[in-house]
């Protein structure tokens, strides 16, 4: 569950993006870093290694205050290939919210699934239930010549995007975000302990997290 501290009033909250390798999570951590407000990040914190692969993780912090409020989102990727299982349980644990990116090409489809089943498989286990989780799919790529269906394999809400160009990054990780102050309220009462309803969290993250004028 999220971190609380009311007597600080203080909400913290740890968002992983997941998926095969090379399907498009560092990029959409580069173009998040690159569209939100300066003043509302911190210093994006990357390990990479041969041919542009994340060999351990990626790290953006933001920040922002409503009505009084302090919410702080720790950003994190982790790598996809099958050597780092381990890094993914390890960065996977305390998540409060998880972007899947599915990679849309067709020959990729069975990869996006095994990597699908891992990750909730390790949810299930290191969350008390998946449900406890927020979990959103983005299908990256959208762009590539007869993209794959983006119910192939998930129920839980979908997205599109070209994370090359920014298109829907910002709008996967908005949602994600608000699903993840949902299932914390849900939890934890923030609205009774902070006095910010889940319409006034919406409005300040799409303010302070938006783009910059």
């Amino acid at each position: 569950m999220a971190l609380v501290d009311i007597e600080e009033r203080q909400v913290t909250f740890k968002i992983v993006y997941c998926g095969p390798p090379l399907a498009g999570k560092t990029t959409n951590l580069n173009k998040l870093y690159e569209i939100v407000h300066a003043e509302n990040r911190g210093r994006l914190m990357t390990l990479e290694g041969t041919g542009d692969r994340t060999i351990f993780f990626d790290l953006l912090p933001l920040f922002f205050q409503v009505s009084g409020l302090s919410v702080r989102i720790k950003v994190y990727t982790v790598p996809g290939q099958p050597a780092h299982q381990m890094t993914r349980r390890a960065v996977l644990r305390g998540a409060d919210g998880v972007v899947f990116v599915a990679d849309s090409g067709r020959e990729l489809a069975a990869q996006n699934k095994h990597s699908y089943r891992e990750l909730t498989n390790n949810l299930a286990q290191l969350s008390d239930g998946i449900e406890h989780v927020a979990l959103i799919t983005q299908f990256n790529k959208r762009d590539v010549e007869s993209p794959i269906e983006m119910t192939a394999f998930a129920s839980e809400p979908v997205e599109a995007a070209i994370a090359e160009v920014g298109e829907g990054v910002l709008q996967t990780f908005l949602r994600l975000v608000q699903a993840t102050w949902g299932l914390a309220e849900a939890e934890a009462k923030l609205s009774e302990h902070f006095g910010v309803t889940e319409a006034e969290f919406a409005e300040a993250l799409a303010k302070h997290l938006g783009p910059a004028a």
